[in-house]
């Protein structure tokens, strides 16, 4: 085996043994290596203790399964979140915003006065420019405040309705942009459809109650940014937690 090999497959056996005396140290004392060196690792002694332990142990061991490749994923999505940080860092959070207002704003401004779009078609590039802005707004303001909590719950969510959404709210005044972002949208609605809600039993109640149009075209787009942004930044905070980040 390669010293680069090597090196990795030690790195993977420190994180799995953090996440594991992590996940143990929720119920029993002392279970940390490092911590205690005096009185040394709990263990178990009685049959009911023991029972308890190694039940835990093995319920600990099928969630660090499903967590620890979500934490390396996390890994590269911070590699290039930090990337977008830097960025956001050399021209200042009011530079990230009027940069946004200058190219949505512009646009909008270019399509309503100076080229020749039809109304509908102008009045969607400018309701897309409005959403644009109001949640790079939103983003940075929450990224702003700061904390890991506020992060995941609020910037991720709405930095990905600054990517997912404009292209549908253009769609839903333009029959243009339609015939790409709402065609798109339906190829999605039909995949959580069948794929999704049929495998729980909803697919039926959403059939009789609920119509595709644009309007819940809009609303499928924030369901999905909402939940992709809280997974994006539950892994950056999963990679924070096994690989702090070196500042």
């Amino acid at each position: 085996m390669s010293v680069g090999n090597q090196g990795v497959v030690e790195a993977i056996k420190v994180d799995l043994r953090k996440f594991y005396e992590t996940w143990m140290d929720l119920l029993f004392p002392r279970q940390r290596a490092d911590d205690h060196s005096v009185l040394g690792k709990w263990r178990p002694e009685t049959p009911r203790e023991k029972v308890t332990y190694n039940g835990w142990s093995v319920l600990g061991m099928s969630v660090i399964a499903v967590l620890y490749p979500l934490a390396l994923f996390g890994v590269v999505v911070r590699f290039h979140a930090r990337k977008v940080d830097v960025s956001v860092e050399k021209i200042g959070a009011i530079g990230v915003f009027l940069l946004a207002l200058l190219v949505w704003g512009g646009l909008a401004a270019l399509v309503e006065f100076q080229l020749s779009f039809p109304e509908n078609e102008a009045n969607a590039i400018i309701g897309a420019s409005v959403v644009a802005i109001v949640s790079t707004a939103l983003a940075l303001f929450f990224r702003h405040v700061g904390g890991r909590a506020v992060t995941v719950i609020f910037a991720y969510p709405f930095a990905m309705t600054a990517i997912f959404l404009p292209p549908v709210v253009a769609a839903l005044l333009s029959d243009r942009v339609a015939q790409f972002s709402i065609v798109y949208s339906e190829e999605v609605a039909v995949i959580i459809q069948n794929q999704v809600l049929a495998e729980v039993g909803l697919k039926d109640y959403f059939v009789d109650n609920f119509d595709r149009n644009g309007g819940a075209y809009v609303i499928m787009w924030v369901a999905i940014s909402v939940p992709a942004g809280w997974l994006l930044g539950s892994t950056v905070a999963l990679a924070d937690f096994i690989r702090p980040k070196e500042d």
